[in-house]
């Protein structure tokens, strides 16, 4: 049996493919490099760091940037450009691991919702009332119950994507299950499993991976909220989130302390946010605004 697949004819493109078309949109370009950046600095932190992020030096509190400190130092003498990169690693772990979590939990709510059409109103009446929520409010219950740290964000922000995603992938599934060769797999007997695996996944996968890559910056600035209501990652551990919430009593003297783990986050979020609705463009025209 031939498979007919209903996604874009990009989806069969190689990387190039995407590389070049991206190369073509300079702001697109800019993003990627933006973002490369910032992951190299991530996962490269502890041989880039110039000192230890969780050194406490109180005759360097508060300075401003300098040679020896590019990014100044905090209220308790830390390098902040050292904590930035470390915290930065926690930050994109953060949202990473939400984004896998859902989006794993929510793939399959959506496809066995589109799939046995008897739990259809059950799942996804289900997603609308965990939807109702806002991940704020999942991230105080969490911590209520289990403590704060970085547990609770990834429950909290897992939750609260799992339902979005579900709702992509029960629409690409229907449409999916709408078209011949999946009518021809039933009837000659596959089993549900192997419709699913071979047929109906793979053919949801770019409209799934779509969404996530847009779904990536918000968990990330969701995380990093979370983070600065102190639900998240506890002290010492820097995370971007934390290091805004610990500058703010020194807004009005040392405001570097802030704005630099917040304009990190910034330039984080917006950089995945360009690039997501970019490779929307590409990966499914139709989504072309």
């Amino acid at each position: 049996m031939t498979s007919h697949a209903s996604t874009p004819a990009a989806d069969a493109r190689p990387a190039r493919y995407l590389l070049a078309a991206l190369g073509r949109d300079p702001v697109s370009c800019i993003a990627l490099a933006m973002l490369t950046t910032l992951f190299l600095c991530a996962a490269l932190a502890p041989w880039l760091a110039p000192y230890d992020p969780l050194q406490i030096n109180m005759s360097r509190v508060l300075q401003s940037p300098s040679l020896d400190h590019v990014f100044g130092t905090d209220g308790q003498g830390r390098d902040i450009f050292s904590r930035s990169m470390f915290g930065l690693r926690v930050t994109i772990m953060l949202g990473f691991a939400a984004i896998f979590v859902g989006g794993t939990i929510g793939t399959l709510v959506g496809l066995l919702a589109a799939f046995y059409p008897r739990t259809d109103t059950l799942l996804m009446r289900l997603m609308d009332i965990i939807l109702s929520f806002p991940a704020i409010l999942f991230g105080l219950a969490v911590a209520a119950i289990i403590g704060s740290g970085t547990t609770a964000v990834i429950i909290a922000l897992s939750v609260s994507t799992t339902p979005l995603v579900a709702r992509i992938a029960r629409g690409a599934a229907l449409m999916v299950l709408a078209q011949d060769y999946v009518s021809s797999g039933r009837a000659i007997g596959l089993h549900d499993w192997t419709l699913l695996r071979r047929y109906v996944l793979p053919n949801c996968v770019s409209t799934i991976v779509v969404f996530l890559t847009l779904r990536l910056g918000q968990a990330i600035l969701l995380g990093a909220s979370l983070s600065f209501l102190g639900l998240g990652t506890q002290p010492p551990t820097p995370e971007l989130g934390t290091m805004a919430a610990q500058g703010i009593g020194f807004f009005f003297f040392a405001p570097h302390v802030t704005l630099i783990p917040s304009v990190t986050i910034f330039l984080l979020v917006l950089s995945m946010n360009i690039l997501g609705d970019s490779l929307r463009d590409i990966l499914d025209p139709r989504l072309r605004s």
